[in-house]
């Protein structure tokens, strides 16, 4: 493992590169990002509160609701991570924040490679084992067990529900902003699917037509915050999104069918999505209010299949990452997410 080093995102931010081997295309890497928030207050112990309480008085201390919990986030397609609003959700509430750059996408691409291309999405689990180590190694010697929520948007969901579901006992909560659990044209997945896996046995590189018209990047950009500007790396996160090659296709088909089957997640599940979808076939307000990447009811639909417990959040006026909406929905959003988390926390025994 290497050091951590400066991160893009300025001073809030360290990275750390995970060597994963090699492929056909060279040198296979993960990149953790890491949040370095600003220094809690002291808290006062126990005896300090329970000494308080006796005499009578306020306690004006406030113990951090997610103290002792460790997040780790997982981008979608053609993404990676920039985010630097939500790691500040995280570390304002005591949680420890990381955020996982996966093989071939932002951070962790080469020269050379193909971006985000993988054949098989359990390969992944290489790199969350590398991440999780890592965030072992740097929680030092603790009495206290530490817990591991995870947030994963689109892909990032998809890779990240059928991760938790091989692992059952691994995680403690789960958030998934739009996540992918369903193919586009739902009742299509089944008839494409044979097509699309003997496509990848043959030609695996070959790429799909690219359909995007970037009406997706443009309403982000309509409704982002002009005091909080997020740039956005264009060789990282490119608009037309990067092309979509056979053998990923069927990669995700495949994560898609097993979802429908229904997974096992013990953890709690909290899903949240855009009120409503809306075709990007030309350009309209309307976009700036929408989901244009998912069919958010087919979405809802499969996240009840993720295992027991499972909340669903619709927020109106989202767009497909829900943080990243306009101002009113985007708050809404991380209100919804406070509530469910301080739920989560107090349940668990936070």
């Amino acid at each position: 493992m290497t050091e951590w080093v400066p991160d893009v995102l300025g001073d809030e931010f360290e990275q750390r590169t995970l060597p994963l081997g090699t492929d056909e295309q060279g040198e296979v890497v993960a990149t953790l990002v890491r949040a370095l928030p600003a220094p809690l207050p002291p808290q006062p112990s126990g005896w300090e509160r329970f000494v308080t309480r006796l005499r009578g008085e306020s306690d004006k201390s406030q113990h951090p609701v997610l103290d002792g919990v460790d997040v780790l986030y997982v981008h979608g397609w053609s993404d990676y991570f920039f985010q630097k609003r939500l790691a500040r959700f995280w570390t304002a509430r005591g949680a420890r924040f990381f955020a996982l750059d996966l093989r071939k996408y932002g951070r962790s691409l080469r020269e050379g490679q193909t971006p985000g291309y993988i054949a098989d999405l359990a390969t992944y689990d290489e790199d969350i084992a590398a991440a999780l180590e890592v965030m072992r190694q740097d929680a030092g010697e603790s009495a206290r067990p530490r817990r591991l929520l995870l947030m994963g948007h689109s892909t990032g969901g998809l890779v990240l529900s059928l991760w938790a579901s091989r692992h059952p006992d691994a995680a403690d909560a789960i958030v998934l902003n739009s996540p992918w659990l369903e193919f586009q044209i739902a009742p299509l997945r089944a008839a494409i699917a044979p097509m699309v896996e003997l496509q990848a046995r043959l030609r695996p590189m070959e790429a799909a037509p690219q359909i995007d018209l970037g009406f997706y990047a443009r309403a982000q950009a309509a409704v982002m915050d002009p005091d909080d500007v997020m740039q956005t790396n264009p060789a990282w996160r490119p608009v037309p999104a990067m092309p979509v090659h056979a053998g990923w296709l069927w990669a995700i088909l495949h994560g898609h069918r097993t979802v429908a089957a229904g997974l096992s997640i013990k953890a709690p599940v909290c899903v949240m999505l855009s009120a409503r979808s809306a075709l990007p076939t030309r350009w309209s307000e309307e976009l700036t209010s929408a989901d244009t990447v998912l069919v958010v009811e087919d979405i809802a639909e499969r996240a009840l299949r993720l295992g027991p417990s499972v909340t669903v959040e619709r927020i109106d006026g989202a767009l497909h990452d829900i943080f990243l909406s306009r101002k009113v929905a985007r708050d809404e959003a991380y209100a919804r997410l406070e509530r469910w988390v301080v739920g989560w926390a107090a349940a668990s025994g936070s």
